[in-house]
């Protein structure tokens, strides 16, 4: 992967405020404890009819030819906990990837959502301790999305169209559809240059 570029976290700015925000200085850098409000989620109707939009994104601009990264950990609990990246173009056009903890597994997978939303979605229950780094790169006509366990092999997990026109932000993404209590742990948040390659 290309190098690295450290984005303060406070250069985002948040969709919607969580619950609590906590600074960790850990390894002389600043890591964020973030607890989602209970009932947050992002999903726009399809399957089930209705739209949330009460995610609790940090986000910074995403240009073309740019990468996104974002490390985390957390207790995987409660029935639909999430975390990963969010990329934003509007309230109708929009991207999460992560992981999401759903009857008593820990899937890997991507909601696109262009109007409506959809889900794919696979487990990964060995990841449930790890701390997973989830990559978004943006191409011209699509966003890349990649994800890891500590510092194992990065799996492809979903190529999307995605507008290359309009302006986008993206960054680090949590929600806790079903609890109260879900803290995630973000360790990192990165800018580099987008995958040159799919294979």
């Amino acid at each position: 992967m290309p190098d690295s570029y450290i984005i303060p976290w406070t250069d985002g700015a948040w969709t919607h405020s969580p619950a609590s925000v906590t600074e960790i200085i850990a390894d002389d850098a600043t890591q964020l404890d973030i607890t989602a409000v209970e009932g947050s989620d992002a999903w726009r109707r399809t399957a089930y009819g209705f739209v949330h939009d009460t995610e609790h994104a940090l986000l910074a601009p995403l240009a073309v030819g740019e990468a996104m990264e974002v490390t985390f950990h957390a207790p995987w609990e409660g029935q639909f906990d999430q975390a990963g990246v969010f990329v934003k173009i509007d309230d109708e056009r929009w991207i999460k990837a992560g992981v999401e903890y759903a009857d008593g597994h820990l899937g890997l997978g991507a909601v696109v959502t262009h109007g409506s939303s959809d889900w794919s979605v696979g487990w990964v229950d060995e990841w449930l301790s790890s701390t997973i780094t989830v990559r978004i790169s943006r191409w011209p006509d699509a966003v890349i999305v990649r994800a890891r366990a500590d510092d194992g092999e990065w799996r492809l997990v979903r190529v999307a169209p995605f507008s290359g026109d309009a302006e986008a932000s993206a960054g680090p993404l949590l929600a806790a559809p079903t609890r109260s209590g879900l803290t995630v742990r973000f360790t990192r948040w990165a800018r580099t240059a987008a995958d040159d390659a799919l294979h």
